[in-house]
């Protein structure tokens, strides 16, 4: 558990957690808030995994939702990720918790109650690792009927992108060069840094063409990498990251409004719009087809059959379905790059190797007449070092 939960359990007056009440019904808005010992206020059906991390990573002490976090229609996976991190979540209080409760207030969770003071302000269900594993089988039964909506969403995303989709219509030019070079996009999704150390050989060796994807940027440049192409929102990155001499890509809407871009303008760094429905992830993958990458080795891109239901708005996530079949056999995993490159040798074994060549020599030079040479000149070698210091102090 971090810090910041173990805090924000230290109250000797009332039991509970204890923390700033942080209130939105935009998630997206709310994280960009949140600060350790926070607790986050929100209206979310379905709590996503990405959603989730964000909150863990946010350091907050409780989540509060309004909405029901597993609604059964689908096996989502952000409130089993907030329970194991130690986050309690007090599900379904009703979406009057949002005008009862005024952000910046402290609040108290406990045992399914949300208090101002000693004022119960709402109440709901605190979930915990049973009540989440019994939620999920249930959710189960709702898939079938969320695969269908994927492929009506598929069909309707691909009638619409078509262009970009096929022949990369609305692609941005970039000054980077990327053809006929090795491309890494790095999300940031579960353990993505961890990934990214894996992979140092693989970048020492081959020098690819590093993306960043918004937290992704961060971690290559905390890594001591410097990202070739930032792809994002840049208010969800950090200054020294954009200003670090890379060519940023911002994700812009249909109309072409792109959030974020007055903040790129304010710290005077120049970029390009990237107008499309897609996500900023799909967005970097298109990017590397498009300008003529060989090969596109992606780190926190998890696209299983659950990461394709663990979205928002029941999980139609069908540029990203359509993105990687685009790409074909041109995307690897960064699992599988990290296992080529991982040494199949233990040390021991080297060690083992090295004690044996020694003893086979040693006893080639014990047999031969050649060996009795090489000792009498090692005797010779230590009786001059003696004979020397001796003179010293003669």
């Amino acid at each position: 558990m971090k810090l910041s939960g173990l805090l924000g359990r230290t109250n000797h007056a009332l039991p509970g957690v204890t923390g700033v009440a942080r209130v939105d019904r935009r998630s997206g808005d709310l994280l960009r808030r949140l600060s350790p010992g926070d607790v986050a206020v929100l209206d979310h059906v379905d709590i996503d995994r990405r959603t989730a991390e964000a909150l863990v990573h946010a350091e907050v002490v409780g989540v509060v939702n309004a909405s029901r976090s597993i609604s059964g229609r689908f096996p989502n996976l952000g409130p089993e990720l907030l329970v194991e991190a130690g986050i309690p979540l007090i599900d379904d209080v009703g979406t009057s918790v949002l005008r009862e409760l005024k952000d910046g207030t402290k609040v108290r969770l406990h045992e399914g109650s949300v208090f101002v003071g000693e004022r119960e302000v709402a109440r709901g269900v605190e979930q915990n690792a049973e009540s989440i594993a019994d939620a999920m089988i249930e959710a189960k039964a709702g898939m079938a009927a969320q695969l269908e909506a994927f492929s009506a969403n598929t069909i309707e995303f691909l009638r619409r992108e078509r262009a970009l989709i096929l022949d990369g219509v609305g692609v941005p030019e970039l000054y980077v060069p990327i053809r006929d070079r090795q491309v890494l996009v790095v999300a940031g999704g579960p353990r993505h840094a961890e990934e990214l150390r894996r992979l140092r050989k693989y970048i020492r060796e081959h020098r690819p063409v590093l993306i960043g994807v918004e937290a992704g940027a961060d971690t290559l440049h905390d890594a001591g990498f410097k990202p070739d192409i930032i792809v994002g929102d840049p208010d969800g990155i950090g200054t020294e990251t954009l200003k670090s001499g890379s060519e940023v890509v911002v994700p812009a809407q249909v109309d072409g409004h792109a959030p974020g871009l007055e903040r790129i303008q304010d710290l005077g760094i120049g970029a390009v719009t990237f107008p499309a429905s897609g996500n900023a992830e799909d967005l970097a993958l298109l990017l590397a087809d498009v300008h003529g990458a060989t090969l596109v080795v992606t780190v926190g891109l998890q696209a299983g059959l659950r990461e394709f239901l663990d979205r928002g708005n029941g999980g139609s996530t069908p540029s990203t379905f359509l993105t990687r079949l685009k790409l074909g056999n041109k995307l690897v995993d960064s699992h599988a790059v990290a296992t080529l490159y991982r040494s199949r040798v233990s040390l021991g074994l080297i060690a083992l190797l090295v004690l044996a060549a020694v003893v086979a020599m040693a006893a080639a030079l014990a047999v031969s007449g050649v060996g009795q040479v090489y000792v009498d000149l090692a005797a010779d070698a230590f009786r001059s070092v003696v004979d020397w210091f001796k003179g010293l102090f003669a």
